[in-house]
């Protein structure tokens, strides 16, 4: 974009002339020069167009009689006197609107350079790393690449601020390249000692003692690792160890819970509460980041009812401008948030009540097995009880057997030994005949075995007759569970 231009015209007398324009930025007018065709010699031309309207180093030395006007540079008047007229009116009127841009753009890139030159003066002051002043660097150099990315800054203007904001972020640079080897020893001893007092937990752990104590202290961990000095690689380790500590201490404590109860620390539940806390944590960071940016617009405007000069009015809106887009990206993005906000919040409304019946229903799980196990017991008393009672009739069945086996043989004996009548002794007398010996009268011990048995048989029909009566009544007991269970779902829907 040149800010020198030559091209033919007429003047007032519609005499040919040769025009040549010249931009002036600082003082945003236009220097207008006019030759008559006497004057613009072809040499004279050559060089214009050559040298003069190129900056080349070779003076131009313009002839005399020729004329001199000087113009305010406007976007809507003519930069030109009414009088003189040129060939090329689109030339012109391309020149008036790449000129108006140009002295906005130069404005533009004075007021960064000022503002660049106020965080040299900083830079210049320090000693050691500032982070703050790393950050209004990193903002700058933001602005300035946006403006750069619209193509609202010359190349030049912006090669120079561009090779300055290099230099300014090299000296920061080296300051925080000290600063970070101070942090990394600090860090490496802060490793150090939050390794011993981990190793102690961890040995502590494995005794399996004191695990409430040890929870408690595991937290004072926490608490104390976020307000530490640490790199993130010590950071991220000591988390990790920190974390592996925690789950051991809470699986000794209540086991590993396979159920999907809230115990295990990854329910639905927990996983859902945790991402709507990190969501509240970075609303939290998007209201004050917008509260920074409107407190810098408020600024902004208030500098402008107090601006003496149009261009520092300009600057001011066009900074106005850049801060605004980036307020309404950030409600958009917050907008974004809160709507996400609101479902999680269902979906732990949601939750919460899937919880509390996932809860009614263990509950109710528990009691159905205790009821069974209840029902149980009983049946084995009963059955216990059942038993006693038959081998106590079995026992006195026997004595009875064997007591009256015992009177039966003792009879026998006395009928025999004592003859009562004439006919025994005269047959006393005569010699006995031979006859078939009778069988063998059964033995004492082949009675009561003979008894036993019959008993033990009764015994055996009688426990499988109880068996089938029990039988029965577990059953009965089963079913009795199962109507009562139906009729408490019932109630429940």
């Amino acid at each position: 974009m040149r800010n020198k231009i030559v091209l033919w015209g007429t003047d007032a007398a519609d005499e040919r002339i040769l025009v040549a324009l010249e931009l002036k930025i600082d003082e945003n007018k236009v220097i207008i020069y006019t030759f008559s065709e006497a004057l613009a010699t072809d040499d004279f031309y050559q060089q214009m167009m050559d040298n003069w309207r190129n900056d080349k180093d070779e003076p131009v030395v313009f002839p005399e009689g020729h004329q001199t006007f000087s113009r305010e540079l406007s976007i809507t008047e003519s930069i030109l006197p009414e009088e003189i007229k040129v060939e090329r009116t689109d030339l012109i009127q391309r020149a008036q609107t790449e000129w108006h841009f140009v002295v906005l753009s130069s404005k533009l890139s004075d007021a960064y350079r000022n503002e660049l030159k106020e965080l040299e003066e900083k830079l210049a002051s320090l000693k050691d790393y500032d982070k703050e002043l790393w950050g209004n660097l990193k903002n700058f150099w933001g602005k300035v690449q946006q403006q750069m990315r619209d193509r609202t800054l010359l190349r030049e203007h912006a090669d120079e601020i561009k090779a300055r904001t290099n230099k300014a972020f090299d000296a920061l640079k080296a300051l925080r390249s000290k600063m970070d080897d101070q942090f990394r020893e600090s860090s490496k001893e802060n490793m150090q000692r939050f390794s011993e007092t981990i190793e102690d937990v961890e040995k502590r752990i494995k005794e399996n003692t004191h695990l409430n104590k040890i929870f408690d202290e595991l937290k004072r961990l926490q608490k104390d690792l976020r307000g530490t000095t640490f790199t993130k690689e010590h950071r991220n380790k000591l988390w990790q160890r920190i974390d592996n500590a925690f789950k051991e201490v809470k699986e000794k404590r209540f086991g590993d819970r396979g159920d999907g109860g809230s115990g295990g620390g990854n329910s639905p539940l927990d996983r859902i509460t945790s991402r709507y806390n990190g969501l509240l944590n970075a609303i939290e960071k998007m209201e004050r980041s917008i509260k920074r940016d409107e407190d810098d617009l408020a600024f902004q405007a208030r500098k402008i009812d107090r601006t003496d000069g149009q261009l520092e009015a300009q600057i001011r809106q066009a900074k106005i401008q850049m801060i605004e887009q980036r307020v309404n990206s950030k409600k958009e993005k917050y907008e974004d948030m809160m709507k996400t906000k609101v479902q999680l919040e269902d979906k732990i409304e949601k939750e919460k009540a899937r919880e509390a019946q996932r809860q009614a229903k263990r509950q109710e799980e528990a009691a159905r097995r205790e009821a069974e196990a209840k029902a149980k017991e009983k049946i084995a008393e009963d059955i216990r009880q059942q038993q006693e009672k038959l081998e106590q009739e079995s026992g006195d069945q026997l004595a009875s057997a064997a007591q009256a086996i015992n009177e039966q043989k003792g009879g026998s004996k006395k009928t025999v030994a004592e003859p009562s009548s004439e006919k025994d002794s005269l047959e006393a007398e005569t010699p006995p005949k031979v006859e078939t010996p009778p069988a063998p009268e059964e033995s004492l011990l082949d009675a009561i075995g003979t008894t036993i048995g019959e008993s033990l048989e009764d015994v055996v029909d009688t426990v499988k007759a109880v068996a089938e009566v029990v039988a029965a009544k577990i059953d009965e007991k089963v079913d009795d569970l199962k109507e009562d269970f139906n009729d408490l779902m019932k109630e429940e829907e």
